[in-house]
């Protein structure tokens, strides 16, 4: 019998340790050669340790959580053969050499998050409202139809659906008002308290922990400002419905890829924004090229995947990279390098935009821009006779967080008035 301890091969340029995401094997556990054994987290990224050799698990570096050195034990085998110590250089030729399947991934999620609903989703199918819960014996048997707002509402207050009076098709929330305030013969319920819960304390790992010690590390070494201004996208959207109308088998156009075009477009007469700046050597490095990071929301945490010479394409190019990043960062599936070297990015919540937002720095980039959700609010426009008229118009807030060190305040504003002028003029997307 002998003792092999497998230890921590340099699995990245510059990678001094990294983290233990995943334990696959325990102490007493019998292991095969090529037998997963742990998985180890370096910059955003997720390596598969893969056992060179067949024996017993007698000893683990340490807890999930823990940072092992490079060149470290990570764990001990015994073997049934005469396997002496190796050193780390020796590991790691051997794992290169046995066990090609040690791979860097994207951190994995278990599945992708549900995308946020689009505008017009509130308009169901009658087909899709159906009763909370099957209607009570004394009321009358009925398909109850309800925007899912008012079924969300009256899940949360514990009112059935079927019992709740409407004058039209559906029960709406006015309804459901009259229906608390007067009941129906039984009195007003008031909803049931929630439940106390005890106090749970999660650690704070893998890739929750890079984003929390990368978001601290931004705003601890950036000082941030924003500026946010009002955008008018009305011929905008009426633009997108137009194309989407006639796209064929082209992917669906949401605001993004738009939006990133009109970034592109304006970037050249501001260098100072698709820049990154190098703390220790105090140097700005201005980028000719623009490689777009894309803020994406996955269960593992926020990623953000990177959209290659944005410059160099067409919005339904854009549209179909960006489904496709997003797909391979909520699935698990997006490479090292897809995660890494962007030079300016782009977040954006969608319909849940809120109304304006201050974006935090993807370090050591120096800018961030972030569209807010699309809102319809009268407006005052000047008539030919001089006079004012009231037209409907569809209004965006942008924000956009730049580094002071480097961008300045005019310099940002004027920015994003170039943007907005791309943006009200679309036609300007599509021109020489």
């Amino acid at each position: 019998m002998a003792r092999f301890s497998f230890r921590l091969p340099d699995i990245g340029e510059g990678i001094a340790e990294a983290e233990i995401v995943t334990w696959h094997v325990a102490v007493g556990d019998r292991v095969e050669e090529d037998q997963q054994l742990a998985d180890m987290m370096t910059d955003k990224a997720t390596v598969e340790m893969e056992s060179p050799v067949a024996g017993t698990v007698v000893e683990l570096a340490g807890e999930v959580g823990d940072q092992i050195p490079i060149g470290s034990t990570l764990v001990v085998i015994e073997t049934e053969g005469d396997v002496a110590d190796t050193p780390a250089e020796a590991i790691e030729e051997q794992v290169e050499a046995e066990n090609p399947g040690v791979e860097e991934v994207a951190e994995p999620s278990p599945a992708p998050p549900r995308a946020p609903a689009q505008a017009g989703a509130l308009a169901t199918e009658a087909k899709d409202l159906l009763p909370l819960r099957p209607a009570p014996e004394h009321a009358e048997a009925r398909t109850v139809l309800a925007s899912p707002a008012v079924r969300a509402r009256a899940k949360e207050l514990g009112v059935d659906l079927a019992a709740v009076k409407s004058d039209g098709q559906h029960v709406r929330h006015a309804d459901l008002d009259a229906y608390l305030r007067y009941g129906s013969g039984e009195g007003y319920h008031a909803p049931r308290a929630s439940r106390a819960r005890d106090d749970e304390a999660i650690k704070v790992i893998g890739m929750r922990r890079r984003i929390a010690e990368n978001m601290a590390a931004s705003k601890r070494t950036i000082p941030h400002f924003t500026y946010v201004d009002e955008i008018d996208v009305t011929a905008l959207e009426a633009m997108r419905g137009d194309l989407n109308a006639n796209r064929g088998q082209r992917p669906k156009l949401t605001m993004l890829p738009l939006l990133i075009v009109a970034i592109c477009r304006t970037l050249p007469e501001f260098p100072m924004l698709n820049a990154r700046y190098d703390d220790d050597a105090g140097v700005v490095t201005r980028h000719g090229r623009v490689h777009m990071g894309m803020a994406t929301q996955t269960d593992a945490g926020l990623m953000v995947p990177v959209i290659r010479d944005a410059q160099d394409k067409n919005v339904w190019q854009l549209a179909t990279e960006i489904a496709r990043l997003a797909d391979a960062a909520r699935t698990g599936k997006a490479k090292s390098d897809e995660l890494s070297g962007s030079t300016i990015t782009v977040t954006s919540l969608g319909p849940l935009g809120g109304i304006a937002t201050t974006p935090v720095i993807n370090r050591p980039e120096v800018a961030i821009i972030g569209p807010n959700k699309i809102v319809e609010r009268p407006v005052f426009v000047r008539n030919p006779q001089g006079g004012d008229d009231i037209r409907r118009a569809k209004l965006m807030n942008l924000s956009i967080s730049c580094d002071h060190r480097v961008v300045d305040g005019w310099d940002a504003a004027s920015y994003v008035q170039a943007v907005r002028k791309l943006l009200e003029t679309p036609v300007l997307l599509f021109a020489d």
